[in-house]
């Protein structure tokens, strides 16, 4: 019998972290070389490597025996510990009532530009999830480069926004910022909030990676800044090293209390729940703790750690240029001074630069700049720095804290040897890739001799 699958779904590409997993595990099996046993060097996949905390887990065991359905918001327990937990961390004052639980912010995301009419603007680059999520819906858009700092301008968003006719627009907001590592400011969020309320612009703030803020007391939530127009999501996925649990939530702007009715209408109708233990072992996750507390500050500590020698060691290649991460566990290289190069050797786009480098001898993983919603010929890349042990490495660090620039670049090179190692196989891919040039370019001029 022969199936036909809806042309929208046929439209859709699989995410490039997850094709090229698929594509890694295919070359995996194929490479002749004995080098290849080692498996790849992974900058691409964007999950903590810690263990899910210990409260967490024994809650998860302890209500293991819940079977019952949930509300479909979340169970009142979960949703006040949420409450006290932005209270105590973001300091919010938010209403148990305005927070829903979903299985995880990409499918609260998803829910949100479901339910919200209106053109979406989508600040470039992005995280690889939005805009399928936003084509699949078939929502119209438009993108909103960044300036050379990193960051939106308010300026560049009024302009846009001025030419926007739909009823409603949206900006998504992701801070922490992925694929950047940036942190946007109090007085920037400011700023970005007062063209929201002058144009009537309702934002998604997505903000996974708030508590990976390395200097914590510099991260404000947009919540706090424009709470009559903001949704923000947050969740257990990065913070909490649980992404597997997939459990996120949504706090709704102050009175939207028509927009929380159809949005229980659209959670009830696709997914009902989020699973009741899952629910029940989150609350050991959000409830305040010293446990919690020094779990958070020690991961982030390390996140800093290796951002900083990662940040570090990319720039010194000669060309190389990288954000500075201030929070999550990524940054952006652009390596588009290489492009002449790059494209002599027929490497024409940011898609073939990862494929060039994944491939023998190199064999590293990096999410390419189309993935990230720039131009195919932008040869930049996320860098997710995460590729190491991480219950070994939180055990060490817990038990000697490197202090000085010695011990931290020794406990890097010690501790995280794929992470180093695999920094020093881009810089002999881009060593080899002028040399390769040179030499071809060399080989040309002689040949041209001898014809003359």
């Amino acid at each position: 019998m022969k199936f036909v699958v809806d042309q929208q779904v046929e439209d859709i590409e699989l995410p490039e972290n997850l094709k090229l997993n698929t594509f890694l595990q295919e070359f995996h099996s194929d490479c002749p070389h004995p080098q290849c046993s080692f498996g790849f060097y992974g900058f691409a996949f964007g999950q903590s490597p810690f263990p899910v905390p210990r409260p967490i887990q024994d809650a998860l065991i302890q209500n293991a025996n819940k079977g019952a359905y949930a509300p479909v918001p979340g169970i009142p327990e979960l949703r006040d510990a949420i409450s006290k937990y932005n209270k105590y961390y973001f300091r919010m004052d938010v209403d148990p009532q305005r927070i829903y639980v979903g299985p995880g912010t990409k499918e609260l995301i998803f829910n949100l530009l479901e339910i919200l009419h209106g053109t979406v603007i989508l600040p470039t680059p992005a995280w690889l999830g939005y805009l399928p999520q936003i084509r699949f819906l078939k929502k119209n858009y438009h993108m909103l480069p960044s300036r050379s700092n990193g960051k939106i301008s308010p300026q560049d968003l009024r302009k846009l926004a001025l030419r926007l006719h739909d009823r409603q627009k949206i900006l998504i907001l992701n801070n922490p910022h992925n694929p950047t590592g940036l942190v946007y400011d109090r007085l920037e969020l400011e700023e970005i909030a007062d063209v929201c309320r002058e144009q009537e612009i309702t934002v998604i703030s997505d903000e996974i990676y708030a508590q990976t803020t390395y200097d914590f007391s510099k991260f404000v939530s947009m919540g706090k800044i424009y709470p009559e127009g903001t949704f923000v999501t947050n969740g257990l996925s990065k913070s909490h090293a649980a992404g597997g649990y997939r459990l996120g939530y949504v706090i709704f702007p102050q009175h939207a209390l028509d927009v929380r009715r159809q949005f229980k209408k659209i959670l009830a109708t696709e997914y009902t729940a989020v699973s009741t233990p899952i629910q029940h072992a989150a609350i050991a996750g959000f409830e305040i703790s010293s446990e919690m507390n020094e779990y958070f500050e020690i991961t982030r500590s390390i996140h800093q750690l290796i951002g900083e020698y990662t940040y570090h060691a990319l720039n010194e290649i000669e060309g190389v240029k990288t954000t500075k991460p201030e929070a999550t566990f990524y940054l952006l290289a652009d390596f588009n001074s290489f492009s002449t190069e790059l494209q002599t050797s027929k490497i024409s786009t940011s898609q073939k630069l990862s494929e060039s480098l994944i491939v023998h001898p190199y064999h590293t993983a990096i999410v390419g700049g189309d993935s990230l919603v720039l131009e195919r010929t932008d040869y930049s890349a996320r860098i997710a720095f995460v590729d190491y042990d991480g219950a070994e490495v939180y055990r060490k660090y817990k038990n000697q804290k490197p202090k000085t620039h010695s011990e931290k670049l020794e406990f890097v090179r010690t501790n995280a040897p794929r992470v180093s190692s695999g920094i020093d196989m881009i810089t002999t891919f881009f060593d080899n890739l002028k040399r390769n040039v040179k030499t071809d370019l060399q080989t040309h001029e002689n040949s041209m001799k001898i014809t003359i």
